[in-house]
């Protein structure tokens, strides 16, 4: 009975991989990013792991629109469209804050969908985010074009509406 039990785990575990060489069942996988001199010698080890743990796809999103200093970053007061694979599949509103956290990058939109504010957290990095539409952009340094804003969050616009709607300006969610 022990035998036929073992059987049948190997056939479930086993892949048409290359195997491990001293075991059928187990399987070798390939590093994405192969590791570095440095990183072999034990430097440089929380930067491959930002590197490797955000998927390349996303890549572009934490360093370009969600970065601290590139130029084309999104500043708080922009109006975005995010487009989703799970309900509701695409979401417009006024990007409140970024938290930036590597891997672990996410902001905060907030419209109002019949009367009633709705906010919404999105990660960066999460399967279900397919793209990030950018409607109107905030002003900021580099005479970018829209209305600047003096703060990091916007958090004072959920009980200021009549801001809000000002900033985003007819956009729908």
């Amino acid at each position: 009975m022990l035998s036929n039990l073992t059987r049948w785990a190997a056939r479930r575990m086993s892949t048409a991989a290359s195997p491990y060489p001293y075991s059928k069942v187990a399987t070798v996988i390939d590093d994405p990013v192969p590791p570095t001199d440095a990183l072999r010698k034990g430097k440089g080890l929380m930067d491959h792991l930002r590197k490797t743990l955000i998927a390349p796809e996303k890549r572009h999103m934490v360093d370009v629109l969600f970065s601290r200093r590139h130029p084309d970053r999104l500043h708080p007061g922009s109006v975005l469209t995010v487009h989703t694979n799970q309900a509701p599949f695409s979401f417009s509103g006024v990007l409140l804050a970024v938290r930036r956290r590597g891997p672990d990058t996410s902001f905060t939109l907030r419209n109002v969908v019949q009367k009633i504010g709705v906010e919404m957290q999105f990660f960066v990095n999460s399967p279900d985010l397919k793209s990030i539409s950018v409607v109107q952009r905030a002003g900021g340094s580099g005479g970018k074009s829209g209305r600047r804003t003096r703060r990091a969050k916007l958090f004072y616009l959920r009980d200021q509406p009549e801001k809000m709607t000002a900033i985003s300006a007819g956009v729908r969610g």
